[in-house]
C-alpha cells in the first residue's frame, strides 16, 4: 500500500507526480525538489548555495508533513547542472546532514527544470 504526501510547505507538484509517497513498511521516497520557494513561486536565489540550501528545505518540510526529519535520510541523489559547482553544493549540504550520512549519487546533467542550478531526490526510512 503507498499513500502520497503533499504540504504547501514545499513547491507544488508540476506534473502528474507527487510530492512524495510512502509505503507500508516506513520507506518515504521525497521526488526531486527544485530551489524553488514556496511562498514566492520563485528561486531562492541565484547561487548554487542558496539553491541547495532551499532544496533541502522543501526535503525537510515535505518529511515533516509525514512525521520524519532529515535524520531520516538513508540515500540522496543530486542532480547539478554544473558538476564544477559540486564543492559549494556539498559544503551547504553537510550543513544539514550528519553521520552516519546517507547514502548519496551525484551527476551533472544537461539541464534542469525551470533552468536550477540543483534538484535533490532522497529516500526516508522511519
Amino acid at each position: 500500500m503507498k499513500k502520497a504526501i503533499a504540504t504547501q510547505n514545499a513547491p507544488a507538484t508540476i506534473g502528474p507526480y507527487s510530492q512524495a509517497v510512502a509505503v507500508e513498511n516506513g520507506t518515504v521516497y521525497v521526488s526531486g525538489q527544485l530551489p524553488i520557494d514556496p511562498a514566492t513561486g520563485k528561486f531562492a536565489g541565484d547561487t548554487i548555495e542558496a539553491q541547495t540550501e532551499q532544496s533541502i528545505k522543501n526535503i525537510m518540510a515535505i518529511l515533516a508533513e509525514n512525521g520524519m526529519s532529515i535524520d531520516d535520510v538513508v540515500k540522496t541523489t543530486v542532480l547539478l547542472s554544473d558538476i564544477d559547482e559540486f564543492g559549494a553544493m556539498n559544503k551547504v549540504y553537510a550543513e544539514y546532514f550528519t553521520e552516519p550520512f546517507p547514502a548519496r549519487a551525484a551527476f551533472q546533467v544537461a539541464a534542469l527544470p525551470q533552468g536550477a542550478k540543483v534538484e535533490i531526490e532522497v529516500v526516508a526510512v522511519k
